[in-house]
């Protein structure tokens, strides 16, 4: 398998000077994403539709994230955050094909599961807060289908990555009141292969307790050898966590 590595010298740097958390901040979150699914899969030179052909639905979507956030000026702080994404369905492959199956009812799972290190600095920190970074992004892809006649072609497209991403969030806080609204997102774009990552929120605190809700997009365009992974996933989420 090809694997993306990029390196982002010094961009960091932007942001280092800049800003601290003022105290010492530990958090998590527990989130459910209600995606839709649309694009491509491509193994070798066929391609598949895995809306209209594979006829994908959700099986589940599950977030989880982690954060500390430290008064040390020079070394950033901390956000890891995991994404499990599982859909299923009976489809239909045309006389076109896929992968060697032709004009055959089949049974596909796609299966995406992601892991994000974010290392960041608060630029701004009060009622306005502005986070910027960079991220390390693994992921996991994998696509199979199956012929549904006993004893049929059985097709595996898989791909996988390490990629560098920039990090931005943005969160406008109510004073007093508890409520606020922001946005964050992940990007890069290189030698053809792109991704991105965005969502933006409502978000109610109270305590220690944080209630959150958005809209997520999530598009990935990466080629691996001779697989390729071309999908877009979107819909709301909803978020419980605490924060120390």
């Amino acid at each position: 398998m090809r694997k993306l590595m990029i390196v982002v010298g010094g961009s960091l740097a932007l942001a280092a000077p800049l800003a601290s958390a003022d105290i010492l901040g530990v958090g998590a979150t527990v989130s459910y994403w209600d995606s839709d699914f649309s694009g491509e899969v491509v193994n070798k030179d066929s391609a598949v539709d895995i809306e209209k052909d594979l006829d994908l639905d959700s099986d589940s979507n599950a977030n989880f994230t982690a954060f500390f956030e430290h008064p040390i000026p020079v070394l950033p702080n901390v956000r890891l955050n995991y994404t499990s994404i599982s859909q299923s369905g009976n489809g239909e492959i045309g006389p076109e094909g896929f992968d060697g199956i032709f004009s055959a009812d089949v049974r596909s799972e796609l299966d995406i599961d992601q892991f994000d290190a974010t290392f960041y600095y608060e630029v701004l920190d009060n009622w306005v807060n502005l986070d910027l970074g960079l991220t390390a992004r693994k992921f996991d892809g994998e696509l199979v289908v199956r012929d549904t006649v006993i004893g049929g072609r059985v097709s595996k497209t898989s791909v996988d990555a390490v990629v560098p991403m920039g990090y931005l969030a943005a969160r406008f806080d109510l004073p007093f009141t508890g409520v606020s609204v922001g946005a964050e997102g992940n990007v890069i774009s290189f030698d053809g292969d792109s991704l991105h990552d965005f969502n933006a929120y409502g978000q109610y605190e109270i305590a220690m307790l944080q209630l959150r809700a958005g809209y997520r997009q999530m598009s990935i365009d990466y080629e691996d050898d001779d697989d390729k992974l071309d999908v877009e996933l979107s819909g709301p989420f909803a978020s419980v966590g605490v924060a120390f």
